[in-house]
């Protein structure tokens, strides 16, 4: 036994220990979110066996090129010399693990951490690189097989070329076509039971200008559960009066869930017909709105803009799917797009047919991947010469096209976490701090507000972090983003994407939690707010910021 362990001490490469602890290490510095231990084990894990195969290849190469190598007892001394050199980084890292959580834990109002539980994160990571080291170890053999299968017909080195090009697409075809597949399949199983789900605290409406209500065109089982807490939510009239001290109307919202039609454009006219139905267009301001993947709409954008304009607006959404959102984009990519443009079409269609001096100011309303979707409800052209009055979309994800465009072509000297397009009279940018009014105040015929925090990793993500530092990065940096937050090769891609994943764990207004207090300055730039002093306007933010 003993000789084996040291036979299998002695397998591991030199250079692929040495880059993989240097990648497990800068794996604990932090990054836009805090971390528990859990989270950082699996993560330190991923990176050390990442660096490790890196190693393996530039050694591999290295030998490939038929360059010298150290041989006998100088080989021993440097795995020796290596793995000191490695044990020291790990513990040295390893105890300033607490010291880098807690910099993004102050900035965001945590309580700190005393320690970073170091034992335990080491005890996972190494679990972690273990297991997937073992796989590497699989995949070594299986380009080994098929090599000495094809050395009958091949050159040796063009045989391990044919060898590796074949294990590597065996290899993804099994995680892409069966683990990737039975994850979908999971989370589509589980999910679709979840929105069928009728929380025992939600009741069918009595209203019957409520959708899901006897009166109603839609069932209230045909809502969905994101569709039946959204629609038996929101502000009475009676909450806004009281609030205001002004008279106030019931809001409107209109919601048609998946099982209310089988195709968008079913659900589009579904929606439409229900709120001509309950008379969405015959109030001022008429609101489209774009949900995430599991149909859920953040009540703390509705809420406020339902105050803003005294309960005198009307809602309308469909939902596209019940997956989570980061599921729907790998999963259903173009549902959210599809449904967007169908919802809009039959809204706008409907609303051009109607006297300008008398219909309702139309906007666009998303969150997160409804953000998305909704960029994508109509091209510029299609509604240029009777345009929509404009939009707010909130944590834009990093693939939304506008934005990207927009944020490209920022004007010289403004940060890529909160840049400004020109002359600011078609889009402007706003973070927990309201900086609209910076534009100016002129504005088009059109107003597109994108909000966004600098530490929402849904919107920052940056696939080329891989090999690049993001331009978000640059100083001077957001106010809620660490300053020892470092751009490390492969390392900083690996942190990102499972800051994306944990991209809602972060406290109210940061992150991808989105707060209402947030919203109210954006609402009130995008749908031209006048009656509403700045006194009532802080007051109305407390009751937001006092409700979490």
């Amino acid at each position: 036994m003993r000789d084996r362990l040291w036979s299998f001490l002695l397998s591991f490469s030199v250079v692929g220990l040495l880059l993989g602890t240097l990648f497990f290490a800068v794996s604990l510095t932090p990054s836009l979110l805090p971390r528990t231990y859990v989270t950082q084990g699996i993560l330190s894990g991923v990176a050390m066996a990442c660096g490790y195969g890196l190693g393996v290849a530039l050694a591999a190469l290295w030998r490939w090129f038929e360059l010298p190598v150290t041989q006998g007892p100088v080989r021993l001394w440097l795995r020796v010399v290596a793995g000191a050199f490695c044990a020291i980084v790990v513990l040295v890292f390893l105890w300033r693990a607490a010291e880098w959580q807690n910099s993004i834990r102050t900035l965001m109002h945590l309580p700190p951490i005393e320690t970073a539980h170091p034992f335990y994160v080491g005890a996972i990571a190494l679990g972690i690189f273990l297991l997937l080291f073992a796989v590497g170890k699989l995949f070594a053999l299986v380009v080994r097989l098929i090599a000495s299968t094809s050395r009958v017909a091949a050159p040796r080195r063009l045989s391990y070329v044919i060898g590796t090009a074949l294990a590597a697409t065996l290899f993804w075809t099994m995680a892409d076509g069966l683990l990737l597949r039975f994850v979908l399949h999971t989370a589509d199983s589980s999910f679709r039971r979840l929105d069928q789900v009728i929380e025992p605290d939600t009741e069918e409406p009595s209203d019957p200008l409520k959708s899901g209500s006897a009166a109603s065109l839609v069932r209230w089982d045909e809502l969905g559960r994101m569709g039946r807490a959204f629609v038996s939510s929101g502000p009475t009239a009676q909450d806004i009066a009281s609030f205001t001290g002004k008279p106030a109307v019931e809001p409107l919202r209109v919601y048609a869930g998946l099982n209310a039609a089988e195709t968008p454009e079913a659900r589009a006219k579904i929606a439409l017909d229900e709120l001509i139905r309950v008379g969405g267009f015959e109030r001022s301001t008429l609101l489209v709105v774009m949900p995430t993947g599991t149909g859920w709409i953040d009540p703390e954008a509705l809420d406020t803009v339902e105050y803003l304009h005294h309960g005198d607006i009307a809602s309308v959404a469909i939902q596209y799917s019940y997956l989570a959102s980061w599921l729907s984009l790998i999963a259903e990519p173009d549902y959210g797009a599809e449904a967007a443009r169908a919802l809009f079409r039959a809204v706008y269609n409907h609303w051009t047919t109607l006297p300008k001096d008398s219909r309702p100011k139309l906007y666009l309303y998303g969150l997160s991947l409804g953000a998305l979707s909704s960029e994508q409800s109509a091209e510029l052209f299609e509604v240029i010469g009777d345009p929509y009055q404009g939009a707010l979309w909130a944590g834009p994800p990093f693939p939304s096209r506008i934005w990207r465009k927009m944020t490209a072509d920022r004007n010289p000297g403004t940060p890529a976490w909160l840049p400004r397009f020109r002359d600011g009279s078609y889009v402007r940018f706003t973070s927990q701090k309201n900086v609209l009014p910076e534009a100016g105040d002129h504005w088009g015929p059109m107003r597109i507000v994108y909000l966004q925090y600098a530490s929402d990793p849904v919107t920052f993500y940056d696939p080329y972090s891989l090999y690049r530092q993001p331009a978000w990065m640059a100083v001077p940096r957001g106010p809620d983003v660490s300053p020892d937050f470092q751009w490390y090769p492969v390392v900083t891609f690996l942190q990102l994407t499972l800051d994306m994943a944990m991209a809602t764990t972060a406290p109210m207004g940061l992150g991808h939690v989105y707060a209402g207090e947030h919203y109210i300055d954006p609402w009130i730039a995008v749908t031209d707010v006048q009656d509403w002093s700045d006194a009532d306007i802080a007051r109305l933010k407390e009751k937001f910021r006092a409700g979490r």
